[in-house]
């Protein structure tokens, strides 16, 4: 059957769009928290990260029925506003992406600024991240445009690194050092299920790119058999990539010594005694995490215009600059309070944080699958098993449990202030022709 008219041409193959999601999901996450995870599971790196993969793709799942079912939406907010008819729930799901996105900024430049940087210039973490921060916001204001076929490049460099990580681990293993049997071997004390679905949470950072991917259906060529399987296939090999390198790092070094580096990637590649250079790989990283935080924050100013476009936000966020065309507004507040997050949290809260935000973004999706289930449209679509969208719905509600109250508190203040600025907004708009 024939896609849907659309006013976009439609250039996005099949290998096209896999490689898009597989670059959204690889890289920055894994490069930066491999160190946070060890201290939650020991060697047993691999577990948590299968269990987020096998969590993520519940709500994948829902995505490829909504998405193909309804191939115009903007994603979970539009998808939310459709299932309950209440506007303030869409809001809350859409600023809560914004929110997800300007604290994972914050966390790729903490993690831009740490050992990886080392190799190159020793300067303190923090003054780097906001330095960086800045560089960013200069290079987005100046007009990014993202191509796929520069995605491919930036996602095989990514890749290139994670492959290099596995390979001398395996050259490492072959002639006999290494130990295999640290990679069963959790925390002194610690209770496997706990330890496992804790590290989890800190895992499903990794995996929750995909959902950008909501935003080009209608640029796919034959999206209702061309979505699906790209997603589903990006998200496992993903995780397949990721337990290898989780199974590599625990064989090449001692959780302890993992545990307290801020580049543990490259500790890993260091003492797999191979000989790749310590400046090559920590490039290949931060390439990975600059790349990360440079779409994060492209996605998050260009939310944040949108909102103030379709009058959710405070209208100043809608400014452009006049010859580069780029929301400078937005791209400044959106920097400024990346910024701020980052002299109030740590990567591993900063990391936790995204997740729940992005928790009740998945649980809104989730929740729309199965209350759609009664809106027919003319079209075929992908429909997902209702098992599925069930269990996604536990899973969120599972992984929200888990969360501190130090993530929850810091959550509630990033949401708090959206709904603040969305009824001052509201207030503000209706009162304008009064006073006109």
């Amino acid at each position: 059957m024939n896609a849907a008219p659309t006013k976009l041409a439609r250039k996005i193959t099949g290998p096209l769009l896999f490689l898009f999601i597989l670059g959204d999901v690889l890289g920055a996450g894994v490069y930066a928290l491999m160190g946070k995870l060890s201290a939650e599971v020991g060697g047993v790196l691999w577990a948590p990260l299968v269990v987020a993969m096998l969590l993520a793709l519940l709500t994948a799942g829902s995505y490829a029925e909504l998405v193909t079912k309804y191939p115009r939406a903007g994603g979970a907010a539009v998808f939310a506003e459709r299932a309950f008819g209440k506007p303030l729930i869409a809001f809350l799901v859409g600023f809560s992406m914004l929110a997800a996105g300007v604290t994972s900024a914050a966390g790729l430049a903490l993690a831009f600024s740490g050992d990886y940087l080392a190799t190159f210039v020793d300067v303190p973490v923090v003054v780097a991240a906001l330095v960086f921060l800045v560089l960013v916001a200069c290079l987005n204001a100046r007009g990014i445009s993202e191509s796929l076929k520069t995605n491919v490049v930036m996602t095989a460099i990514e890749l290139t690194g994670l492959v290099i990580v596995i390979a001398v681990v395996a050259m490492m293993l072959g002639r006999g050092d290494g130990d295999i049997g640290r990679a069963t071997t959790l925390p002194d004390g610690a209770s496997p299920g706990l330890a496992i679905l804790g590290g989890a949470i800190l895992a499903y950072y990794s995996f929750v790119g995909f959902e950008t991917s909501a935003n080009v259906v209608e640029e796919i060529r034959n999206p209702r058999r061309v979505y699906p399987a790209a997603l589903f296939a990006a998200l496992i090999t993903a995780g397949v990539v990721y337990a290898l390198v989780g199974l590599a790092s625990a064989i090449a070094l001692p959780s302890g010594e993992l545990s307290q580096s801020s580049g543990p990637l490259l500790d890993v590649v260091s003492a797999s005694g191979v000989g790749v250079p310590d400046w090559l790989f920590s490039l290949i990283a931060l390439i990975a995490v600059a790349n990360g935080a440079l779409l994060t924050m492209i996605m998050s100013s260009r939310l944040g215009f949108g909102m103030a476009e379709q009058g959710l936000l405070p209208d100043v966020l809608s400014r452009v600059l006049p010859n580069r065309r780029t929301p400078w507004v937005a791209i400044v507040a959106t920097t400024a309070v990346s910024m701020l997050l980052t002299l109030v949290g740590d990567l591993s809260t900063l990391a936790e944080t995204v997740v729940l935000l992005l928790l009740f973004v998945f649980l809104a999706a989730n929740v729309s699958v199965l209350m759609l289930r009664r809106d027919h449209v003319e079209h075929d679509h992908y429909r997902v098993w209702t098992f599925v969208p069930v269990l996604g719905v536990g899973s969120c509600v599972l992984l929200m449990t888990q969360q501190s109250g130090k993530v929850w508190l810091l959550a509630a203040m990033l949401l708090g202030v959206g709904v603040v600025l969305h009824f001052v907004t509201r207030r503000y708009s209706s009162a304008a022709p009064a006073n006109a």
